[in-house]
């Protein structure tokens, strides 16, 4: 069963689940070594440096290897183009691997300063570091992506509306959309998705995808999407503090929506939008001029505000639930009348909109007093005859409060905007057009979908190239026996387990598969099912033997470590290893999202794999491959290393054409030996430690639950965001510091803001962190551990983060804190796992940074590391232009944070959320800290315009990645060229990031090889962020530390000293 247990479905474009968002998963969580420092340097602030997607990747949840197939996962980067050869230079510390010149841009250039004081950021109301209007408008401007960085087809101009005569409506459907209520819905609820040309495309994927539903569902005869124009309205005028706890758009999804408005004008529907009003006003009005056409309407928004428009011909519809809202159900829900909506609202208020409303009046309250007085009038008129003495006085001096919280709840039915009804069909979609943006994206199944629903022919395909495949069963040792011969007598062979589970250290083995010609297979199984045919494991390894340890056969495979460790444990060392498909379709397609075995033979060999879901089922009623009957499993493993043999000629044709053949056969495929290798060994974890641990943890939980009770006045469910934000924001009356479209947000950004002056914030800080670390560690290692050697033995990925970082799974141990007392405490339980053992730790010191100087050119940051000099005292000291000495904590942290800020692009506003200070402060450090070190932007904006020119940037092994929408900087205003859009920041990000990558890599083959080499007994085990961790007898350790020193420190030659700090220890946490 290596592929066999089913992995969380994720939502592609074959597989897209319009009404249940909920079911889609969530993004990967954000870690990088650099981020990680910075987050635990600076006080009440936890997230620090923003990741890009790289850093991402890098650190993700825990998740099913590649090797386990699922035709429905997302491969969201398509149509990989080879580029031209990288330039030649000489080679990386004698691997043969040709690394790409450094940037050109090396001379100094100078910058401006400016002053500003920093803000509180915790204060009720508008926050103060909150941008201005015009601030948020010129950080918008500069992150839309250039016309001329799109491809042409993105480039077509969107005619403004026409005010068609409105048509007669009698008998006929108009379907309204809140436009921005549906795109932020997906953009949270979908992964990040890239199109073909590098842009994001998750919020235009789901929108689409909801308008085609639409379409389906419901057939309309008109639909309309209606657009917030500005973030300034009428309500603002009457009520400043409207929506001003709102945070922008994030730069991601706003350079999207010119996207989703060019894919829904050329499928044919309209787009309204107003000056001085929000959609939800649009929405009214369209309503309105519906009715009094004779129609139906049908208004599609998640916004309770909405729910005042019901009548007999308006409805709401929530396309999540596929439910339509009427008079009766709104009574159900809310218990009033749809005339009584707007006067509801008004008494409760809304926090998420800075809606006031009138204090201690929930909604059951609310919906008993108007089912008692019917309007708000009559219940502030009668305010005296109202019970509870505080309900009383609030209603008797909220008047004023209620009135104003009516007048900006109550949406306008007669905005004088345009309606382009000619342009509201689907006769009016441009069908040619919606394919060729479609194709652009990479949604293939969409593209099929809107032409068969928008009345067009679905896209051609090719017929099919058959199948053709003789596979065998072998059952018999004579059978074996022959096949040994034939296979003893091939060059390549393609090889692949079967086995019980998908823990490549603790399965049993079930059958073997080899391939040696594009649709010659066999299958060999060891264990069946009681009556069906399998040899003795011992005679088939004995038998191959001699094939499978030849290092003059070449094997390919998929996911080659899994088999190499499970054929290890059987006895046997794989040898001649060339070729992993899912690692080379990777090194091409870094930006890719799914590598895996279906999704391969999907995308280039045009075939659906057999299912592994149908050989053994899912959830509770799933078996282990051992209990297939042979007949079933034999086609599947034949299948497994067919689709590797056939493909494995073109990726090599692919990697030789793109340049990237050495980076492959001299960095990426030696390493998968080595992770296995690392995977084999395991770490020794002792779970007596984790289970006083548990007991303490479980002490602390329930000590910060009391805390926050006994601040709250009351217990309720903790782990329920909704209610956190019920007591923290309506109840104790702390100030909204940041919404969501679904209400008040309580992440920990903003509890971090919070906990500034609110002891209950940190309470739940403390809560959260430590419920994690015992759910996700304490509680969860020791299960890990493998019954066969009392260790756990965690998998490392390669096809993972774009920019060439692995990350771990089962456990993920990189998202362990690495400098909290919690995170110490959980690293005690990794030990050494025999005595007179120890674990050393190798870390490189701030190996990004190294890469960025040597990068940049810069000389005096060069001069600094030459120095060994505290980097961060020194910039600090640099950019205040005081003396070293003269640098006090913060200063330094303030440095700390603006250097690995850099590494990331990270902008004015992103480094003042981070330090909380204000945006003029942090753009005034930004612009000192480019003065001094002018290298660091010279090589900034080289990168730029290389990824411009080029489509792609590269690491200096040539690892690359492309990137489209990356603008001509030269032409914006400089006020504009400090906010970076996402493709810049990762097309910056990427070469240093991915040189640091590679460096790690090298650094293990070369350990990994002089240990081969030596006589020394010490085994690697662990490569976390930036740091390898082995295990070693103590007389061993001096020599040990001298070895892995020197390895490391000379495996790449930079224009700056690599540092690495060695340590060790009875446990992790001592190194």
């Amino acid at each position: 069963m290596a592929k066999s247990r089913p992995r969380p479905k994720q939502n592609d474009d074959d597989q897209m689940l319009f009404s249940g968002f909920d079911e889609a998963p969530a993004p990967p969580a954000a870690d990088s070594s650099a981020a990680n420092q910075v987050a635990e340097s600076a006080p009440a602030v936890t997230s620090s440096v923003p990741t890009t997607p790289d850093a991402a990747e890098s650190q993700p949840a825990a998740q099913t290897p590649a090797k386990e197939r699922d035709p429905d996962k997302l491969s969201a980067t398509r149509g990989f183009t080879p580029s031209p050869n990288a330039a030649t230079v000489p080679s990386v510390a004698g691997t043969g691997v040709t690394p790409l010149p450094t940037s050109s841009a090396q001379q100094p250039r100078e910058s401006s300063a400016s002053e500003a004081a920093p803000k509180d950021a915790s204060q009720s109301g508008p926050r103060a570091d909150r941008e201005t209007t015009e601030e948020r408008k010129q950080r918008h401007d500069a992150v839309r992506i250039a016309d001329d960085a799109l491809p042409a087809v993105l480039q077509k101009p969107i005619p403004e509306p026409t005010d068609d005569p409105i048509p007669d409506l009698t008998d006929k459907l108009v379907v309204v959309v809140d436009a921005h209520s549906l795109i932020y819905q997906v953009f949270h609820a979908l992964p990040p998705m890239t199109s073909t040309g590098g842009l994001p495309v998750s919020a235009v994927y789901g929108f689409v995808g909801d308008m085609l539903e639409l379409l389906s569902r419901k057939n309309p005869d008109y639909l309309i999407a209606a657009f917030d124009k500005s973030e300034v309205t009428f309500r603002n005028e009457l009520y400043p503090e409207y929506k001003a706890n709102r945070d922008s758009m994030p730069d991601e999804l706003r350079q999207q929506i010119p996207l989703i408005r060019q894919a829904i004008d050329a499928m044919g529907i309209g787009i309204i939008e107003q000056s001085g009003f929000e959609a939800d006003d649009l929405l009214a009005t369209v309503a309105a001029k519906v009715e009094e056409a004779g129609g139906r309407c049908l208004v599609v928004t998640s916004d309770k505000d909405c729910r005042q428009l019901i009548s007999e011909q308006t409805k709401i519809y929530n396309i999540r639930k596929d439910q339509e809202i009427d008079a009766a159900e709104l009574f159900g829900l809310w218990g009033i009348r749809p005339d009584q909506v707007v006067d509801y609202q008004a008494l409760v208020g809304d926090p998420v909109d800075n809606v006031p409303g009138i204090s201690l009046i929930g909604p059951k309250i609310a919906q008993q007093l108007l089912e008692t007085h019917d309007t708000l009038e009559e219940i502030l008129n009668n305010a005296e005859s109202i019970s509870g003495k505080k309900r009383k006085e609030n209603l008797m001096n909220g008047r004023e409060a209620a009135m104003m919280s009516r007048e900006l709840v109550e949406l306008k039915r007669d905005v004088e905007s345009p309606i382009p009804w000619n342009r509201c069909v689907r006769s009016a979609a441009d069908l040619e057009r919606v394919d060729a943006l479609l194709q652009e994206f990479g949604f293939r199944r969409l593209r099929s979908r809107a032409a068969e629903l928008l009345g067009g022919e679905a896209p051609a395909e090719e017929p099919k190239p058959a199948w053709e495949s003789r596979y065998q069963t072998i059952t018999n040792e004579s059978e074996l026996k022959a096949l040994a011969v034939e296979l003893a007598k091939q060059t390549v062979l393609a090889i692949d387990t079967e086995t019980t589970s998908t823990h490549a250290r603790g399965c049993d083995l079930v059958g073997i598969s080899i391939a040696w010609q594009p649709g010659e297979a066999a299958y060999i199984p060891v264990r069946a099912p009681d009556g069906d045919p399998a040899i003795n494991e011992l005679i088939v390894i004995e038998t191959l033997r001699d094939v499978l340890e030849s290092s003059a056969i070449e094997k390919v495979g998929h996911n080659l470590k899994f088999d190499v460790i499970v054929l290890r444990s059987a006895g046997v060392q794989l040898g001649g290893i060339t070729m992993d498909t899912m690692v080379a379709d990777y090194l091409l397609n870094s930006g890719g999202r799914n590598h895996g075995l279906d999704d391969l033979a999907q995308r280039r060999l045009d075939h659906t794999n057999l299912s592994i879901k149908d050989l053994i089922g899912t959830g509770k009623k799933q078996i282990t491959m051992d209990q297939v009957p042979v007949d079933d499993v034999s086609p599947y493993a034949c299948e497994d290393v067919d689709v590797p043999i056939r493909l494995a000629p073109t990726l090599r044709d692919e990697l030789n054409e793109s340049g990237l053949d050495g980076l492959f056969d001299e960095v990426e495929m030696p390493l998968t030996e080595v992770l296995a290798e690392m995977e084999f060994n395991g770490i020794h974890v002792n779970a007596d430690t984790l289970a006083k641990m548990s007991e303490r943890f479980d002490k602390d939980i329930a000590d910060l639950r009391a805390l926050v009770f006994s601040a709250a006045g009351h217990e309720f469910n903790l782990d329920s965001p909704k209610q956190l934000g019920v007591v923290l924001f309506e109840e104790l009356g702390l100030p909204v510091i940041k919404k969501t479209k679904t209400g008040v947000s309580t992440d920990a950004d903003v509890l971090s803001q919070l906990a500034v002056n609110h002891e209950i914030a940190e309470h739940v800080l403390q809560y959260r962190q430590a419920t994690k670390l015992k759910n996700t560690y304490i509680d969860a290692l020791p299960q890990l551990i493998c019954d066969k050697t009392g260790r756990v033995h965690t998998s490392f990925r390669q096809d993972v983060a774009a920019t060439g970082r692995l990350s771990s799974s089962e456990p993920n141990l990189q998202n362990i804190p690495i400098r909290t007392e919690q995170g110490k405490a959980i690293r005690a339980a990794f030990t050494a796992g025999r005595e007179g053992w120890s674990l050393l730790g190798a870390d490189y010191s701030q190996i990004e940074l190294r890469v960025l100087a040597h990068y940049s050119g810069d000389e005096a940051l060069i001069g600094a590391y030459h120095d060994d000099a505290d980097i961060h005292t020194r910039v600090a000291a640099e950019v205040n232009g005081i003396e070293e000495s003269e640098v006090t904590s913060d200063l330094r942290r303030i440095a700390k944070t603006i250097n690995f800020g850099i590494v990331y692009g990270q902008s004015p506003f992103g480094l003042a959320k981070t330090l909380g200070i204000s945006n003029d402060e942090a753009r005034d450090y930004i612009e000192l800290y480019f003065q001094r070190y002018s290298g660091v932007e010279a090589f900034m904006m080289d990168t730029l315009a290389r990824c411009r020119n080029e489509g792609y940037v590269a690491t200096m092994l040539g690892r690359r990645r492309e990137i489209k929408g990356v603008r001509d900087l030269a032409k914006l205003p400089e006020s504009k060229r400090r906010s970076l859009t996402e493709p810049e920041r990762i097309a910056i990000n990427m070469p240093i990031q991915g040189t640091a990558a590679d460096l790690i890599k090298l650094a293990m083959l070369r350990v990994h090889e002089q240990l081969k080499q030596s006589d020394l007994q010490a085994r690697l085990l662990l490569q976390i962020h930036d740091e390898l961790l082995l295990e070693s007898p103590d007389e061993e350790l001096d020599a040990l530390s001298d070895m892995i020193r020197e390895a490391m420190t000379s495996v790449m030659e930079l224009d700056v000293p690599l540092k690495v700090d060695v340590a060790h220890g009875r446990t992790w946490a001592d190194c």
